[in-house]
């Protein structure tokens, strides 16, 4: 099941991004040392007690040279159309305002459960003032204090409470893909393409994301898919023609219920970097991910190096998806697209791939023989032994008298032989410190 989405809403100043942090934590943050992964910070993924969610701070939405209410009404409707649960951020200090009042009429008609977040209330002599927000007709309003933290988990304790039934997640025998990518690379074009390729569509079945439809079909060689709809990552209407910011938010709900994300670019207008951004957001959730370059057909005068350059150039531009393979494809001549069937199985088989404790050892063991463990500040790292511990993706943790000696170098060499030693195209795989006791 995708994860449920949180928005925050609000008129200007009241501390949306603030808060939006303090929930997101220090998971909004990726590993510095990984090359090429872009981040925009309008989406983070998030936890509360056990609860994982997605967050969206809609005062991260650029909607430019609209009057200032104009612009809140079309974050709130954002927020509606995208999130399971809405939070409304409004300020202590400045009282009920008519930018407040109006959002809450519209969020109030949304039918979506609302939260009422009453911010920078860092005295606590100022809690009695929250009363006055009862006035907005949004139930009990939570003070909190983004800057300090104060109150944020009171508010997310009702945050989680409005969350939808988990669903039983069970395997159904079919391999999960979607298709994402900034608007324009040809999406709809190769859905479309890979239906008409194969035929035999079984049936459409109601997707976890609202207004999606996922489409289930077998292959020639009787493997059954089931495609998410990128009907979520489809811009609707003109408040989604303002920016391609959308296609981030949207994205992520595909990938959040996807075995293996085909990430598209368009071969005719290059890398863009939203490109980089949308598969960042795949490669971190874990997701197998194929590269998959359309509208290959518009490359006039192609010599024998031009599909080797542009593969350069993908290599160079996304460092982090050196795992991922790569496929020139063109939706509208359907060159090569009879091949992504197997690739998206080969890569969905790599992922759940389980590696035997002795066999890894052995791999590990050779690996240290080659290059040695490095020391720092006179004392040597050392790697006692390793074991699989998860599957999509395939998670190793390795025991060490000292984590903090595996500076990322040694840990990325480590995952290099893993590599070679097996098959793990198309997915990437994790690796824990852990320090034996």
């Amino acid at each position: 099941m995708a994860n449920p989405v949180v928005a925050i809403v609000g008129r200007p100043n009241v501390g949306k991004s603030t808060l939006f942090n303090r929930i997101a934590g220090e998971r909004i943050s990726i590993v510095e040392d990984t090359p090429g992964v872009t981040r925009d910070r309008i989406y983070a993924h998030a936890e509360w007690l056990g609860k994982n969610f997605n967050l969206i701070d809609t005062g991260g939405i650029e909607i430019s040279d609209q009057p200032l209410l104009t612009q809140i009404r079309q974050q709130a409707e954002v927020a509606i159309d995208e999130a399971d649960v809405i939070v409304l951020v409004v300020d202590i200090q400045n009282g009920v305002t008519d930018a407040d009042e109006q959002v809450a009429k519209i969020l109030y008609r949304s039918d979506k459960p609302i939260v009422l977040a009453v911010n920078k209330v860092d005295n606590p002599e100022r809690r009695s003032d929250i009363y006055d927000f009862y006035s907005l007709g949004l139930g009990e309003p939570y003070p909190v204090s983004g800057v300090h933290g104060v109150g944020v988990g009171d508010l997310l304790d009702a945050v989680i409470n409005h969350f939808p039934e988990t669903a039983d997640n069970e395997d159904d025998g079919t391999i999960h893909f979607s298709l994402i990518g900034r608007p324009n690379v040809g999406k709809s074009s190769l859905v479309n393409a890979i239906l008409g390729e194969n035929r035999v569509i079984v049936s459409n079945v109601a997707g976890t994301t609202r207004d999606a439809i996922n489409t289930r079909f077998t292959a020639k060689d009787g493997r059954e898919f089931t495609m998410i709809d990128t009907a979520g990552i489809r811009k609707k209407g003109k408040i989604y023609e303002n920016t391609e910011r959308y296609s981030l938010m949207r994205s992520m709900r595909a990938i959040d219920d996807s075995d293996v994300v085909l990430v598209v670019l368009n071969a005719e207008e290059g890398i863009r970097e939203l490109d980089k951004h949308i598969a960042g957001y795949a490669h971190e959730a874990g997701c197998g991910v194929i590269i998959v370059v359309n509208k290959w057909d518009t490359i006039k005068n192609k010599g024998h190096r031009t599909m080797t350059d542009f593969t350069t150039l993908i290599r160079n531009e996304f460092q982090y998806l050196s795992y991922a393979p790569i496929i020139f494809v063109s939706a509208k001549t359907q060159q090569r697209l009879n091949q992504l069937p197997t690739m998206i199985e080969d890569v969905y088989d790599h992922s759940r791939r389980r590696i035997q404790s002795a066999v890894l050892n052995d791999v590990l063991m050779d690996a240290l023989a080659a290059n040695p463990t490095p020391t720092q500040n006179g004392r040597r790292l050392r790697v006692y032994y390793g074991t699989q511990v998860a599957i999509q993706p395939p998670t190793f943790v390795i025991f060490v008298n000292d984590p903090d000696l595996m500076h990322f170098s040694y840990q990325r060499y480590l995952e290099n032989q893993i590599r070679r030693a097996f098959d793990f195209t198309g997915t990437p795989i994790r690796i824990i410190k852990r320090k034996r006791q």
